[in-house]
């Protein structure tokens, strides 16, 4: 019957259409109009939703019914559901940290005690050291990242360059660490054990984040905080008004604490964000003056100053309002929005087998190791910048590849690397990836604006580039190996 129509493999040009359409909806809307023509962005909502019409009627002209495409997209959308579920509860957490006073009492403190000229190389330590203890980007940035961003606020620092920082030092832990999903994944699809994995991503990793780190520490003295902006009489009015309006207390640590264990013990994400922000909110009811009904509308619309009762007579500092304005549920509807269309778009793609098929056509004519790497690391940052998902971009590239490293005897570690060094690498970098949208909305600074102070990113996959055409780290095969993992 119709309705039992599987997917199946296409012709090239049939399989590439809907994938052009969307390549061309994204460089005329996001490139061509405001370069060329000075006009408004195209949303990506609505680029999606153009691409997703086109495949779909394509699939219906091809005599897939309707109940087959929309099973295909709704299916894509429910391996999402956790990913799009943890979003908006991360904007629960960042809403629940600030009522409770979790959040500005680290701003607090980090005002006091980061020095400007190194707030940028700090900025990108940091998040290396708290991602490599928890595996997780996301998470990241939405505790230490969002204290360290208010910190660079309140000192007048280059707020671009400082969320670079944040995001790179991020990316670091969920690239190497053991307890990364992303990492594990990839080891996953390429049938080899995450410690060799990460023995590979070493070599293309510690280099980028040693650039970095000279970077950032050079750019406190080249682009230093804004002196003139904010002097220490406005820090000092900062810190006057944060601490009057919050009480602090040490067992404000404990919602992060809570994090920072779970992750390392590897405790499911959902629950451990819902648990932490339950535990926010009962801290902020005892030792805040904001009441049940505040609390409550902080954790969906998020924390606002401007409703805020102080002392009578007093008006707050407008950096505080700066500060600590976010969070909420809702603050991260857009790219949840967005990435329903995304999955949707790559559900009704699958049924074309398009990625494959693209691909396979693509990688005939590749004959030498240097190029093979090459084209996975293209083929990776391709496939993960259509479908904003690191563990599609995994299997996709991983199977479409492991018979031909196996051919040329090249350690599939070195595929397992590739298809980090640029999928993972580009996430934060591609502005109408998941990733993205969600970095740009958590610490409040648009991707056009950072993305090209994020060392670390770019330097990784220059490096992984550089890497193919000197023959350096393509391990091959030899006799001694068992498989080729």
């Amino acid at each position: 019957m119709e309705d039992q129509i599987k997917p199946r493999s296409y012709g090239f040009w049939t399989a590439l259409l809907p994938v052009a359409v969307l390549i061309g909806m994204l460089i005329y809307g996001m490139l061509i109009r405001p370069k060329v023509f000075n006009q408004e962005k195209l949303s990506l909502e609505f680029v999606f939703l153009v691409a997703l019409i086109v495949v779909s009627s394509q699939l219906l002209i091809l005599k897939h019914s309707w109940k087959t495409i929309l099973k295909s997209m709704t299916d894509k959308i429910n391996t999402a559901m956790p990913t799009l579920l943890i979003l908006l509860a991360i904007g629960l957490i960042i809403g629940s940290w600030i009522v409770s006073g979790t959040i500005p009492m680290f701003v607090y403190y980090g005002i006091k005690l980061i020095h400007p000229d190194y707030i940028y190389l700090i900025a990108f330590v940091v998040p290396i050291v708290f991602s490599t203890m928890t595996g997780t980007s996301w998470g990241s940035v939405s505790t230490i990242g969002v204290v360290l961003i208010g910190v660079a606020i309140s000192i007048g620092a280059n707020l671009p360059i400082a969320a670079a920082a944040i995001i790179g030092g991020s990316f670091f832990g969920d690239k190497l660490s053991p307890l990364s999903d992303t990492t594990n994944i990839a080891a996953l699809a390429t049938e080899v054990s995450v410690y060799d994995h990460i023995k590979s991503m070493l070599y293309t990793t510690i280099p980028a984040a040693l650039l970095a780190c000279i970077f950032y520490f050079a750019a406190g003295f080249l682009f230093p905080a804004d002196q003139a902006t904010t002097n220490l009489t406005e820090v000092e009015n900062t810190l006057i008004d944060i601490k009057r309006t919050f009480n602090f207390n040490i067992l404000l640590i404990l919602p992060p604490l809570v994090i920072l264990i779970g992750s390392i013990r590897k405790m499911p994400t959902l629950p451990l964000l819902v648990v932490s922000s339950a535990l926010a909110v009962v801290l902020g009811l005892i030792f805040q003056p904001f009441g049940l009904e505040y609390t409550a509308a902080s954790l969906v619309s998020g924390f606002d100053v401007k409703e805020m009762v102080v002392v009578e007579g007093n008006s707050l500092n407008p950096l505080v309002d700066k500060l600590f304005s976010r969070g909420g549920m809702y603050s991260l509807k857009e790219p949840f929005i967005i990435s329903l269309f995304v999955f949707a778009f790559v559900g009704a793609l699958d049924r074309l087998n398009a990625m494959k098929v693209i691909m396979d056509t693509c990688l005939s004519w590749i004959k030498r190791a240097g190029g093979t790497v090459r084209a996975a690391l293209i083929s990776s940052a391709i496939v993960n910048s259509l479908t904003s998902n690191q563990y599609a971009n995994s299997f996709i590239v991983g199977d479409a590849f492991k018979a031909k490293f196996d051919r040329l005897k090249i350690k599939r570690n070195v595929l397992s690397r590739s298809l980090e060094d640029t999928g993972t690498m580009l996430e934060s970098l591609v502005p109408w990836h998941t990733t993205a949208l969600y970095m740009a909305s958590t610490l409040g600074v648009a991707v056009a604006d950072y993305w090209y102070w994020q060392v670390f990113s770019l330097s990784n996959i220059v490096i992984a580039f550089l890497f193919t055409f000197f023959g350096i780290a393509i391990f091959k095969q030899t006799n001694s190996d068992e498989s080729p993992k």
